[in-house]
């Protein structure tokens, strides 16, 4: 009898620990699109060693994407409105598993809209703690960055973008196998603001001509 009741005890304590814990893993941000990319794998995963691009929703959106680069295996695991806390929070589920020959990242964005008291610099520490979690785990993987783009609705970010995007490209310039890749300044017309055409309704997204733009820059720096 004091087995049952013990045993009925550690039980009790199992589920009051278990089920808040599971509770907060599925109210984290972005649960759902990262058990949707699971189920995807699930299915079929994708093959090693092909080109990662891993970010924010300017690579969600590009659905397509694998048509713009033919001849290369892509791996898509975009996941819109994300920031890059929220990429190093589920590396081992986007980044790791799939033993990329390169990866390219699109990210940083978000990080300053979401918030007034974002600086440049949180942006930069935060960006950093990526690529150097990516290199812990793999070492010798190419690594590129994909500049901060300028948009009609986020114009007023512009000056912040610029300046996270060249101290990115600085400290890059210091590490082996890595990359930027300027988009900012093919996004412009000649008074510095940003080509509205290629973009949705939104004034944030790309459309079809925004994409195209990327392609022409994106290309020279796949790996074959």
């Amino acid at each position: 009898m004091r087995s049952l009741v013990k045993s009925f005890i550690i039980f009790l304590f199992v589920i009051a620990t278990v089920i808040p814990a599971l509770r907060a893993q599925v109210n984290m941000p972005f649960y759902k699109d990262i058990q949707s990319f699971k189920k995807q794998d699930s299915l079929h995963f994708p093959p090693a060693h092909a080109i990662l691009f891993v970010g924010s929703s300017s690579f969600t959106k590009w659905v397509d994407v694998q048509d713009y680069f033919p001849g290369y295996n892509i791996i898509n695991r975009g996941f819109g409105g994300s920031s890059l806390p929220d990429v190093i929070r589920y590396a081992d589920d986007i980044i790791f598993p799939y033993r990329p020959k390169q990866i390219i990242i699109y990210c940083g964005e978000n990080d300053f809209a979401s918030s007034d008291t974002i600086s440049v610099n949180t942006v930069y520490e935060r960006f950093k703690n990526l690529f150097f979690l990516i290199r812990k785990k793999m070492p010798d993987v190419p690594v590129a960055y994909i500049s901060m783009k300028p948009s009609p609705r986020r114009q007023h970010l512009m000056p912040e973008f610029l300046q996270a995007n060249t101290m990115i490209k600085e400290f890059l310039k210091s590490k082996s196998h890595t990359v930027f890749i300027d988009v900012y300044k093919k996004m412009l017309i000649d008074d510095g603001t940003p080509v509205k055409d290629i973009f949705l309704q939104d004034s944030l997204h790309m459309n079809a001509g925004g994409y195209r733009i990327w392609q022409k820059i994106i290309q020279p720096y796949l790996m074959k």
